[in-house]
């Protein structure tokens, strides 16, 4: 077991009411993974208080040199890589394999926007007039708030803290609760690449407390948030009030949709990847996969012996294809989907049971779960159940494909398998979804490339990741010299 700290001025410090709490290994609860301060509102204004003080001198720092910091503690990460990785399995229970991509993608992630930081400013615009010169600058906007969730928990904080950082604002981070490990082991790199303090301020604590505070404190200018529907509402709701900046991603109910003309082992590989990946608890999981009716059959056949065949353990070890849920109310929340969908009428093709034999005794493990029969009404194929299950959808053409893909209040991700490039162009136009996927599984995100939904999906301003990120943190400044006198 590590113990950690908040980080708050650049100084390690305890909660101030001294409370602590520990996580545990949800592939074997008997294993103790860290124990962490339980922070409350003064801690977390004392972050914000750090902030303000440090916003002055980064926010002069060039971009360049701002950069450097990313840089280096890109390095540090990757030097410390194999180690993470088994720190995030035994926190959050993903695979090792699973682990150390996430933790990879943070090293690169820190590499990117340092080199971005070279790029970054505005623009020379043409005036109308001789001797005159109109130009744009990019300013950061202070202090800004982060609140990241546990199921990519090196991932998300990266590619939010990357630009916040580049762009020179002080932040204040909150993660989740309940795997907050890689967030702090990303702060770690980030203090000994050499980062002034005060810069970065990362609190541990439950939502209310901490992130209440994050969100009405008028010294924050701007909070990033990736988490549930019912709280970034919240969150957005007190933003709103104060009309400081907001950026929402809530998640998804996503679809695969499989075509007749599709090659179905390839639609049963994408579908099976995307869904039971890291354990289905994944914003861009495939949850509903909706199928041609003339190719129902066979592709569920197909897709039902190779979920079948899938190897469900403790992430640390070789071959798992799948690990556990997150922690016992994840887990409940997952079977209580299940037996919800089969009351309203859908066929339980496989899984849907707890597993609980030899070594999995003490985890949290859910068999790999498919539901057929399933139809549009359903709460099953509306709202998202972030779990190893699957609703397989009948649908009599293309035409109907779009409309039932469409038909829910959410839109993250999308992925369509077909041969037909006409279709595949129509279905990128028309699919309500802000990650479209064709012949390519739902998961999974270039980082170099715009990401966020619409709908209720996200507050559909501004994007996150890819160059395009820094808008967020950044305020456009408009300047205007007349040198013709």
């Amino acid at each position: 077991m590590r113990q950690y700290a908040n980080l708050i001025g650049g100084e390690w410090v305890g909660a101030r009411r001294g409370q602590t709490y520990q996580t545990l290994n949800p592939a074997d609860t008997r294993e103790t993974v860290g124990e962490y301060p339980v922070s409350s509102q003064p801690d977390a204004a004392a972050a914000v208080r750090a902030a303000v003080e440090a916003a002055p001198g980064w926010g002069a720092t060039t971009a360049v040199a701002r950069g450097r910091f990313l840089s280096g503690a890109s390095q540090i990460l990757e030097t410390r890589k194999g180690e993470l990785a088994e720190r995030l399995t035994r926190e959050e229970g993903k695979t090792l394999a699973e682990s150390t991509g996430e933790v990879q993608r943070a090293v690169d992630i820190f590499r990117f926007f340092g080199g971005l930081s070279y790029t970054l400013g505005g623009q020379t615009i043409p005036h109308d007039l001789p001797g005159n010169l109109l130009y744009t600058t990019r300013q950061p906007l202070g202090v800004v708030a982060l609140i990241t969730p546990w199921n990519f928990p090196v991932a998300i904080p990266a590619w939010k803290l990357a630009p916040a950082l580049v762009s020179g604002n002080t932040v204040v981070l909150k993660p989740a609760s309940i795997a907050p490990a890689l967030a702090l082991e990303l702060a770690r790199a980030l203090v000994e690449a050499g980062l002034p303090k005060g810069v970065l301020n990362v609190v541990i604590g439950p939502g209310r407390a901490v992130g209440g505070e994050l969100a009405g404190n008028p010294a924050v200018a701007a909070l990033s948030f990736t988490g549930s529907h019912a709280v970034g509402e919240v969150i957005y709701q007190q933003l709103a009030r104060r009309m400081a900046r907001a950026q929402m991603e809530m998640g998804g109910k996503n679809p695969t949709i499989v075509l007749a003309d599709a090659d179905l082992d390839l639609a049963v590989q994408l579908t099976v990847r995307a869904a039971f990946g890291l354990t289905g608890q994944a914003c861009t999981a495939t949850s509903r996969v909706l199928v041609e009716r003339p190719v129902l059959a066979a592709f569920t056949e197909k897709l039902l012996a190779r979920v079948q065949a899938l190897r469900v353990g403790n992430g640390l070890q070789p071959g798992i294809e799948m690990g556990p849920a997150v922690n016992q109310a994840q887990l409940d929340g997952d079977l209580a989907a299940i037996e919800q969908a089969v009351g309203e009428g859908a066929r339980l093709l496989c899984g849907g049971q707890r597993l609980r034999d030899g070594a999995l005794e003490h985890g949290y493990f859910l068999s790999p779960t498919v539901l057929g029969a399933v139809t549009p009404a359903m709460r099953l194929a509306r709202e998202e159940v972030f779990g190893p299950v699957l609703a397989v959808m009948a649908v009599e053409d293309f035409a109907d494909a779009l409309r039932v893909a469409n038909g829910v209040e959410v839109g993250l991700s999308a992925s369509l398998v077909t041969r037909d490039l006409k279709r595949a162009m129509v279905y990128a136009e028309r699919i309500e979804a802000g990650v479209v996927k064709i012949n390519q599984i739902s998961t999974g995100l270039a980082l170099q490339a715009p990401f966020g939904g619409v709908k209720q999906s996200s507050t559909d301003s501004f994007k996150e990741q890819g160059a395009g990120a820094v808008e967020f943190y950044t305020r456009v400044k408009t300047v205007y010299v007349d040198y013709s006198t």
